[in-house]
């Protein structure tokens, strides 16, 4: 499943669902994905109010499911639902840092402090499914304990597919530069990801000897980055596409759940452009669709169709 120089759009919590994958599909139709991290727990509890637990995969492309938990038991068993609805790769999250998933749920980052239980669980995900597995990780626990390269050997032996390193330990969160470290002598492809932005972050992360490149904050606001940093042009029609992003929404969440949510996007993709700053403070409050999509006709110039 992987060549060399292959970009990636990152799993982020609360920003990578369904609907912003469609948006991202309408750029960049071969980019690999991967789905915000979803809990084995209730993936496989089949929890109703995350809408996450039901997507299927079968029309998203090339997409990894991103799976996060402490269970070996509930993770082998939510990679094979993620299998079954479609996820072209399994990929385990071992880096995230926030407290309720690091330290609460001894999952995420803690993985990198307990290379017993990682190897567990890559193991037994690695048997229950017919597809690639991978991880993603950070450095380390903090700048005492970089053990990056002996967590990616552990999941190579468990039968990995590849690896996503993340540069920066789970002290830092996402604070101050990614630091990247050279790749020599790694027994599977590593992804860099962390401040990878431009054309040029690409050339400097192959030439350091990593097979691919993952996209994350970067693409808040730009879905079309996978697109302009291989030299497109970025649209001239972004208030459309802020529209169809949020009907979209609507579709997926409801418009209860969904205008809340979307608030978020409307202020990235206004970023940089005259009056922003007003935009963003007009529609933090906003909890109708028709309000909503008329304040983003208007600062975009463009005919509202919600």
């Amino acid at each position: 499943m992987f060549t060399n120089n292959q970009i990636f759009a990152a799993p982020l919590a609360g920003i990578t669902d369904l609907p912003f994958r469609r948006i991202i599909r309408e750029f960049a139709p071969d980019t690999r994905l991967v789905t915000e991290m979803i809990s084995c727990h209730s993936l496989v509890d089949g929890h109703k109010n995350c809408p996450r637990n039901f997507d299927n995969y079968s029309a998203d492309g090339e997409i990894g499911a991103q799976i996060f938990g402490a269970d070996v038991k509930l993770m082998s068993d939510a990679a094979k639902i993620l299998q079954d609805n479609g996820a072209k790769w399994i990929d385990i999250n071992m880096g995230c840092p926030v407290p309720k998933v690091a330290t609460r749920a001894g999952a995420g980052a803690h993985l990198m402090q307990d290379h017993g239980l990682a190897a567990r669980i890559i193991a037994a995900v690695v048997r229950a499914v017919q597809i690639p597995v991978s991880i993603k990780t950070r450095l380390g626990w903090d700048d005492a304990h970089i053990n990056w390269h002996e967590l990616i050997n552990i999941a190579a032996d468990c039968g990995a597919t590849f690896a996503t390193l993340h540069g920066r330990t789970r002290a830092q969160l996402y604070v101050g530069p990614a630091r990247l470290p050279e790749i020599i002598n790694t027994p599977i492809p590593i992804i860099a990801n962390g401040d990878i932005c431009t054309y040029s972050d690409l050339e400097r992360v192959y030439k350091l000897g990593y097979s691919g490149a993952m996209i994350g904050r970067a693409m808040l606001g730009r879905p079309w980055i996978f697109s302009t940093i291989m030299g497109g042009t970025t649209p001239q029609n972004v208030g459309e596409i802020v529209l169809r992003h949020m009907k979209y929404a609507i579709e997926y969440y409801g418009e209860h759940t969904a205008i809340p949510m979307f608030r978020k996007h409307a202020a990235w993709y206004s970023a940089g452009r005259p009056n922003s700053s007003e935009f963003r403070i007009r529609v933090n409050n906003i909890t109708d669709a028709t309000e909503l999509a008329a304040e983003i006709s208007k600062f975009w110039g463009c005919v509202c169709d919600i």
